[in-house]
């Protein structure tokens, strides 16, 4: 599906040289302030638009996720619920799963990325949250390798390790991992793995750091100018599409 929207703003990049009446180019002006603003990139032709959603357990990444959805249109791709779907299915790799799981140990780059990409590809959008995901540097790797590309946005939610523990065991979703000593076990690989992670995107100026200390809301308040200028984007496509529309009309209606 990302393709062929991909496809269709290529028409709108003519745009430019259009005249269009006062309304679309004013419309224009807004998108173009509000991307020139931010550090958000516009998509790419051919390329899905994707954001890593990383912290650790208990950090608030699923509820936050939530709310980017029902704010700005994404799909919640969450490497946990993908691990357990495939557990609850009962395949061999299901099984292997659940054994790494139980363990406090990230599961094999490759049986991850594959279930990521498959969900991606049944989609009909092209904006991902992926969340959970890449854990490590070999995650990070594998996902630009099988996918061809790097995230366009990198979210970490920073969390004291005391409020990370008390949110998981409070959260009673009778997840196999909810409980102390495996808490335990995914914090240490945490601070070990996923911090290389972190800080690669840092340097390449994609890592947008939140403190996920608060109400939901409070949270949410810090996430949502990261994301705020899609908004505009969407804007300026829809009055271009309206515009394409509207001149094809009159060319038809002539000849």
């Amino acid at each position: 599906m990302w393709r062929r929207v991909a496809s269709v703003s290529h028409l709108f990049s003519h745009s430019k040289s259009t005249k269009f009446n006062q309304q679309g180019a004013s419309t224009f002006k807004i998108w173009e302030t509000f991307t020139s603003e931010s550090e958000i990139p516009t998509p790419s032709k051919g390329s899905p638009f994707v954001t890593f959603v990383l912290g650790g357990p208990g950090s608030g990444k699923g509820t936050q996720c939530a709310k980017i959805v029902e704010a700005f249109g994404f799909t919640h791709v969450s490497a946990g619920d993908l691990l357990r779907r495939e557990i609850a299915s009962g395949s061999a790799y299901g099984s292997v799963i659940l054994s790494t799981i139980r363990e406090g140990k990230i599961v094999p780059s490759q049986v991850t990325v594959e279930l990521i990409q498959k969900e991606m590809e049944s989609s009909d959008n092209y904006k991902f949250l992926i969340d959970g995901f890449p854990r490590s540097e070999e995650n990070r790797k594998a996902f630009e390798q099988t996918i061809g590309a790097e995230p366009d946005v990198v979210l970490f939610f920073d969390c004291p390790e005391q409020e990370m523990v008390k949110r998981v065991l409070n959260r009673n979703q009778g997840r196999v991992d909810d409980n102390i000593d495996t808490i335990k076990k995914r914090l240490e690989i945490f601070d070990e793995l996923n911090w290389p992670v972190i800080n690669y995107y840092s340097q390449r100026g994609k890592l947008h750091k939140i403190n996920a200390v608060g109400t939901v809301d409070e949270i949410f308040e810090k996430v949502r100018p990261i994301f705020a200028p899609l908004r505009y984007i969407l804007l300026f496509c829809i009055s271009s599409l309206q515009h394409l529309l509207s001149l094809i009309i009159l060319v038809l209606f002539f000849f």
